[in-house]
């Protein structure tokens, strides 16, 4: 592997003479930018849910089966309230605003933290693949359409005792009258919502457009969970593009095709450092 200041040259060249840039990000950004799901952040804010639940990170946590939906619901609304609502806009998104913000770009993410709005990224360039903390939907995806949840998350944080909210405050489904569950995709019952669709096209139609220009996919934090959304696809607009550069920031898997090596700069170095480089 070359050197990192060498690196960082490639990375500052393809940028300057790129004609289009993708930006991917995953989990792994969001952990880089210190929205960490595991160690001190969780354990701080999570005393009482550990204490009673034995929980060890805010991954597997999103898993625990609670007896009852006044239990889930208080663990979520917290869950929500902290990685949503009181996180604000983080430096490392922020510098990769205004890395990006003077050129043809476009923003395409599994996370759902809302972080790149909050940096000032447009909403026109964003397509956020596996929904948003900031919504809730009808578990069973009994209809197309998102409800804010904000004052309702409030809300159950100020009235939580004991881990559990009252029944009263336990949504329910205003079309079907089911349960209701936090805009995440997991399974078949994901509901996109209208914005998504919108999403979805402005993200093809920035492909299309672009597909055979010079471009640079900046890859940033995406491992194996969902490969197929960011991964995947930009090896492979990578390999069918000449003029089309893979920069990828990941320090657990750098690697990429061997089809594609010349066209690849890796790190496995800080993603702060790095963007702060540039």
């Amino acid at each position: 592997m070359k050197t990192f200041e060498e690196r960082i040259e490639e990375f500052k060249n393809a940028l300057e003479s790129a004609e289009a840039v993708v930006i991917g990000a995953g989990a792994g950004f969001s952990d880089a930018a210190g929205i960490k799901y595991v160690g001190k952040r969780f354990t701080d804010n999570f005393q009482d849910f550990i204490k009673k639940y034995n929980m060890e990170d805010l991954y597997t946590s999103s898993f625990y089966p609670f007896k009852t939906q006044e239990e889930r619901w208080a663990y979520w609304a917290k869950h929500v309230s902290l990685n949503r609502f009181e996180t604000p806009a983080t430096k490392l998104y922020t510098d990769l605003f205004d890395l990006v913000r003077d050129k043809n770009y476009f923003i395409i993410t599994t996370n759902v933290e809302h972080q790149f709005w909050k940096a000032n990224f447009p909403n026109e360039k964003i397509f956020a693949t596996q929904g948003d903390y900031g919504y809730i939907q009808c578990a069973k995806g009994c209809h197309n359409k998102l409800y804010d949840n904000d004052s309702l998350v409030a809300n159950m944080i100020s009235a939580t005792k004991d881990c559990k909210i009252p029944s009263s405050l336990v949504p329910k489904c205003p079309v079907c009258g089911g349960e209701m569950d936090i805009n995440v995709s997991k399974d078949r019952y994901f509901v996109q919502g209208e914005d998504w669709d919108i999403a979805y096209n402005n993200y093809e139609k920035f492909i299309e457009n672009n597909e055979n220009k010079k471009i640079v996919f900046i890859e940033l934090g995406v491992g194996y969970n969902t490969p197929g959304i960011i991964r995947y696809p930009f090896e492979q607009m990578t390999n069918k593009n000449d003029k089309a550069v893979l920069i990828r920031l990941n320090k657990d898997y750098p690697q990429g095709p061997i089809e594609i090596k010349s066209k690849t700069i890796s790190f496995t170095e800080d993603m702060m450092e790095v963007i702060e480089r540039l």
